[in-house]
């Protein structure tokens, strides 16, 4: 599925999530990158000390050797002096030409010294490829991607994590399902109640659609979608989510149900890029997920 992975590694865990993650996500004979963001600038500049960089440099090199040696696995390796985590992940994104960047949860230490919530976010927004988050404690008790979920709500964006499900659902002999949730309309001050009938008929109506694109198991439910597809995550192998694409350069952008699920999913996320109409037309073919200018 995916050809070039990149993979965030942090100083605990050594990235054992993110790890596991990556070698289920990326195609056979595809290339994985092991990263790690330290605190030395790649160049001297105005007070910064030449020997505190050199001396990160060298202990990002043992750490990404230990991680690779640890997981026995045939990956390239690059540490990174950077004050911010998000940005030199992106930048080493489109150096690799990347169509992928693994990255863990946030409990402390995602990517090493800095990853401690909001720089969760930082690595996501902006990046120039999909995105997978690992929960912390994937490598123990990650069920394999048994079976791929879909957040989908009809939109183009959720269509296109829908195409990519599809194939990754087929590439892991994985069941294929998708979600939707119906979000409760608006009110003034409790005017306006829904009633269970137009609830239950809504929710059949989201089965119904979900069902007619054919061999997909339909889910749907009445709720924050939020908090419905963190439930709906608890049963599943990996969610896949499309993204939103603002700007010229087509960066990915997320909205707050997809920041709300870094925090409160139950299984790995995949977001996506919106993909290109040409390689869209021309069977998305691979690499075709990187966005492009």
């Amino acid at each position: 599925m995916f050809d070039r992975v990149i993979i965030g590694i942090d100083e605990q865990r050594l990235g054992r999530d993110e790890i596991v993650l990556g070698q289920r996500l990326v195609r056979p004979g595809g290339e994985l990158t092991l990263a790690h963001v330290h605190g030395g600038y790649p160049i001297p500049a105005w007070g910064a000390n030449a020997e505190f960089t050199a001396s990160e440099r060298e202990r990002a090199q043992r750490l990404l050797e230990q991680a690779r040696a640890q997981a026995g696995i045939d990956a390239r390796l690059d540490s990174i002096g950077a004050p911010s985590v998000g940005r030199a992940l992106h930048e080493l994104a489109e150096q690799r030409g990347a169509d992928l960047l693994v990255v863990g949860s946030t409990r402390r230490g995602l990517l090493g010294r800095v990853l401690l919530g909001d720089d969760t976010s930082a690595a996501i927004n902006g990046a120039p490829c999909a995105v997978a988050i690992a929960p912390a404690g994937y490598a123990e008790s990650g069920p394999g991607l048994h079976e791929i979920g879909v957040a989908y709500n009809g939109s183009t964006e959720s269509k296109q994590a829908l195409s990519a499900a599809r194939r990754l659902a087929e590439q892991h002999d994985a069941r294929l399902s998708a979600f939707e949730a119906i979000c409760p309309p608006p009110s003034i001050a409790g005017l306006n109640p829904v009633s269970g009938r137009a609830i239950r008929h809504a929710v059949e109506q989201a089965r119904d659609r979900i069902e007619a694109l054919g061999g997909i198991e339909a889910h749907a439910a009445y709720g924050d979608p939020t908090e419905e597809l963190a439930v709906y995550s608890s049963s599943i192998g990996l969610l896949v989510i499309g993204s939103r694409d603002y700007g010229p350069l087509g960066r990915l952008v997320h909205g707050s149900t997809t920041h709300e699920l870094l925090r409160c999913a139950r299984c790995p996320l995949l977001v996506l890029t919106r993909i290109p109409r040409a390689a869209e037309l021309h069977g998305l073919a691979s690499g075709a997920w990187r966005a492009r200018a």
